[in-house]
Parts: C-alpha cells; sequence; structure tokens
C-alpha cells in the first residue's frame, strides 16, 4: 500500500442532521457512501497495480537509480494539493477540489504510461499526486459535513476495506499485464476507473456536502499557500540533493531544507514536533507511521524481484495479505468498547509495524523462505490498520468544526512530507551502496536472482524499523488538550 495513501482520517464536522435510521448505506446514506468509497477503491487499486509494475517500469527507462523518485514524487505535490484542498473546500465546499483532483489523477497516470524517458515518468507522478492531494483532503470534508457522528467510524472502516480486493487482485492483475501487456497498460487502464466516483460520487455530494461551512465564504489564506509551495519545492530539491550523492548536491538539499523548515512549522499544530500532548502528537504519529512503513514497502517488490528472483506478479502478490489485515485492523479499532484501550492498540500497532520492517529484509538470506515477507507485512499492515484508524478517530475528537479543512490538511502534510523525507533518505542509502546497479547488472528475472547489492536493501528496512518504535513512543501522548493552532 502506498500513502498511505489513502487511508482516510475523520475530521470534525459542522453540526448535522437530526439522526436518521440505518447505517452507511440505509437509505439516507446509500449513494454517498458507494460514491466516496469508489474513490477511495480507485486511489486502493492505483497504489497496488503501480507499485508492482514500478521495477520494470523503472529498469525499461533505465531509471533505477531514481527509482524512489517514482514515489517520493508523488508525495512531493500531494503536499501542495492538500494544503489547497483544505483551503478550497473550507471556501467552496469539497465538490469542485475533489473534481479537479480525479481529473489530474488521471491525467499523471496517462503521462506516466506514455512516458519514454524517467524524467517523463516522475512528471506524470507528480501530476497524479497534486489530485490525489486535492481528492483526499476532499474526502475527508465530506466526511465531516455529510455523516453523523455515530457513523464516522463505520465509515472509515469501509474506506478500509475497500483496500482489501485491489491488494487481493491489484497485484495480480498488475502483473500479469505487466508480463503479458507491458507495464504501460497498468497505467493506462487505470483511468477507466474515474468514470465509476466522477457519476456517483459527485452528485451526491453536490446534494450533501456543498458550499462552505455555514454557507459563508471563507477566504483563502495566502500566507498558506505560499507555505504549501515552498514545502512542495522544498521536498523535490532535498530529493535531488539526496539522491544525486555529489558535492555540489548539498546545494539544492541546503536550500530545501531551509524551505522546509518555515514551512512546516507554519502548516503543522504548534508542537508536533516536541510531540506535545493532543492533536500535536496525533499529527507527528501519522507522518511516522505512515513515512516509515511505505518508505520500506516501496522497496518490497524491488527486493523480491532483484534478490529472490520473482516476477512482477509473485513479487506484488506477497504484499496481497496485508489489505486483508489492515481492514482487520482498522474493523477492530472502530468497535465501540475498543475506545479506552485506543493508545494501548496504538503502541502495539507501531510495535507491529517495527517488527515487520525489520523482519522483511531477512528474505535476503537465501534460505530464508519467501513467503515469510508475506507475513511479515500482514503483521505490519495489522498494525497499520490500528494505528491509522485511530489516528483518524481522535483527529475528529480534537478539530472544531471552522478548523475542517486545515486540521485534514496538516494530518495529510505530516503524512506525505514524512513518506518524502524518508523516501529521499532511503534513496540516497540505496544508491550509496550501488542500488542504482541493481536493474543495470540484473534483468528482472530468475537469473539476477541474489547476486547483486543486498547491502542496499537493508539499509533501507532497518533505519524504517528504528523510524517506527519511535511512533510507539508517540503513541503514548496522544491524550491530553488539542493545543491551540500554530507553528509546530
Amino acid at each position: 500500500m502506498s500513502a498511505l495513501e489513502p487511508r482516510v482520517p475523520q475530521i470534525a464536522a459542522e453540526p448535522v442532521p437530526a439522526p436518521s435510521p440505518g447505517g452507511i448505506l440505509g437509505a439516507a446514506y446509500r449513494t454517498l457512501s458507494v460514491g466516496i468509497i469508489s474513490v477511495v477503491f480507485l486511489i486502493a487499486f492505483e497504489a497496488t497495480a503501480v507499485g508492482t509494475a514500478m521495477p520494470v517500469a523503472a529498469r525499461e527507462l533505465d531509471g533505477v537509480g531514481l527509482y524512489a523518485f517514482g514515489f517520493s514524487a508523488y508525495f512531493t505535490t500531494s503536499l501542495f494539493g492538500m494544503v489547497l484542498s483544505g483551503q478550497w473546500a473550507d471556501r467552496q465546499g469539497p465538490l469542485r477540489p475533489l473534481t479537479v483532483g480525479i481529473a489530474s489523477f488521471a491525467a499523471g497516470l496517462v503521462i506516466s504510461g506514455t512516458a519514454q524517458v524517467m524524467g517523463v515518468f516522475v512528471l506524470g507522478r507528480a501530476v497524479q499526486g497534486f489530485g490525489g492531494g486535492l481528492v483526499i483532503v476532499a474526502l475527508y470534508v465530506v466526511v465531516s459535513r455529510a455523516y453523523e457522528e455515530r457513523l464516522r467510524p463505520a465509515i472509515m472502516a469501509a474506506f478500509a476495506a475497500s483496500w482489501v480486493v485491489p491488494s487481493i487482485v491489484g497485484p495480480l492483475a498488475s502483473g500479469t499485464v505487466t508480463e503479458h501487456l507491458g507495464w504501460r497498460w497498468v497505467f493506462l487502464g487505470i483511468p477507466v476507473l474515474v468514470l465509476v466516483p466522477l457519476c456517483v460520487a459527485l452528485p451526491a455530494i453536490r446534494r450533501t456536502a456543498s458550499g462552505p461551512v455555514g454557507g459563508e465564504p471563507v477566504a483563502f489564506d495566502r500566507r498558506r499557500i505560499r507555505l504549501a509551495f515552498g514545502i512542495s519545492l522544498g521536498a523535490g530539491l532535498l530529493q535531488y540533493g539526496a539522491q544525486d550523492l555529489k558535492w555540489w548536491s548539498l546545494v539544492p538539499g541546503v536550500a530545501g531544507v531551509a524551505l522546509l523548515v518555515p514551512a512546516v512549522l507554519g502548516l503543522l499544530p504548534r508542537g508536533t514536533y516536541r510531540a506535545r500532548r493532543g492533536l500535536p502528537s496525533v499529527v507527528l504519529l501519522r507522518g511516522v507511521a505512515a513515512g516509515s512503513f511505505i518508505a520500506a514497502e516501496s522497496f518490497v517488490p524491488l527486493m523480491l524481484v532483484t534478490q529472490r528472483g520473482l516476477s512482477p506478479t509473485m513479487a506484488g502478490f506477497s504484499l496481497a495479505l496485508g489489505g486483508v489485515t489492515w481492514a482487520g485492523g482498522s474493523w477492530v479499532q472502530s468497535k465501540g468498547r475498543m475506545a479506552p484501550y485506543r493508545e494501548r492498540l496504538m503502541v502495539a500497532g507501531m510495535v507491529m509495524v517495527a517488527l515487520a520492517i525489520a523482519g522483511a529484509p531477512a528474505v535476503l538470506i537465501e534460505s530464508v523462505p519467501v513467503w515469510t515477507v508475506a507475513v511479515a507485512w500482514a503483521v505490519g499492515c495489522l498494525g497499520m490498520g490500528l494505528v491509522i484508524g485511530s489516528t483518524s478517530v481522535l483527529l475528529l475528537k480534537l478539530s472544531a468544526p471552522q478548523e475542517a479543512g486545515a486540521n485534514s490538511a496538516a494530518l495529510q502534510i505530516s503524512d506525505a512530507l514524512a513518506n518524502v523525507v524518508l523516501l529521499a533518505a532511503g534513496g540516497a542509502a540505496f544508491a550509496a551502496l550501488g542500488g542504482g546497479a541493481v536493474g543495470a547488472a540484473h534483468a528482472v528475472t530468475a537469473e539476477g536472482a541474489g547476486a547483486s547489492h543486498p547491502a542496499a536493501f537493508v539499509v533501507v528496512f532497518l533505519p524504517m524499523a528504528c523510524v517506527a518504535l519511535v511512533g510507539a513512543w508517540v503513541a503514548t501522548r496522544l491524550d491530553g488538550p488539542a493545543g491551540p493552532a500554530g507553528p509546530a
């Protein structure tokens, strides 16, 4: 799964109408629920399918050295899209950012699918990321406005459950298409799915969640937009500096940090990077959990293909069970009787994530069965289901109605920024230990198995496991007041 992305948190809402009978599939909510779950399904299918095809695409485009950029470019531009979407949704409602976001998401897939060089492929991922950032925040605002409080845990669990089928079918379908038709069709075929959310979700959203909070337009916060641009540009420069590994790369790297620091401090809640109790720690934990997990998961298919000789289909399919356990973790945390134990669940979840990440590179040892990766990742996904679902619930409790867009954007900024920074760090370590030569020296077949640079993978996974352990500590600091909004 990726970016993470797409595990949708809950946010606070303006007052909703009197309780209506039935659940999220009752008469009052059925069309809306089916529509927005279709959007999440689209994102989930893209994440699982594209991740399976990525190793082959990078090798064919002679871009394995830029492999991490194929993932991090998505998160970089999504940072800007998230802030813009939060502002846009608060001002005019979620309908327009959601529509533009879906269109951009599809356009990015087409650009990547038709790319002839790795640079254009990465550009397509960037366009796709901008659309994804618009979509994910707009969805949070839809949930906050359209659903009664009692139904929000259920719709969050449904979002997580919508990952199950793509997690199982996506790798198999993507691998089969990659092997028999070519990796490009994995990208070019997905935009067809855009028709479902466009036809189903948008009319329902127009009826139930359109317009600004309270009916009064909210002015754009131009400062936040400038900070959003700064965080995206800074993240891009930092990635470039980390990946190039030459002395002059210090210049863009330092410039990236100089842009990132004030932007992050201005966009996240005060006390985020001091793990202040309450909302700041919720936002921080989201980034730590998603960043460590996604940075590690991005290299799993590449490791299995190049080191153990698995086909793209089987490499991707090894992660399929994770979709089921992720949904299971989300379902467990959604139960009302689990509320008193939420903090313990989150600590346990982060420990599971750390163990899974640390255990995955054991497959680099030839005597270790390949299926151990699938088992480890299932455990890690169970932990992520507990953590991501719980951060969604806590954000709901700690956010005021007028802060819906801003706080949901802050949560996703933390998520995406951690993905960018940790992918950049992992990509730099991977390249420094010869990872860029993996694709050049070995075909993506069994002939290349076990022969190239296993240490390049170890230096990605083990540090990410340590980051996940830090998240277990942050998970002990989630109770307490939300604290005022402001610099991190």
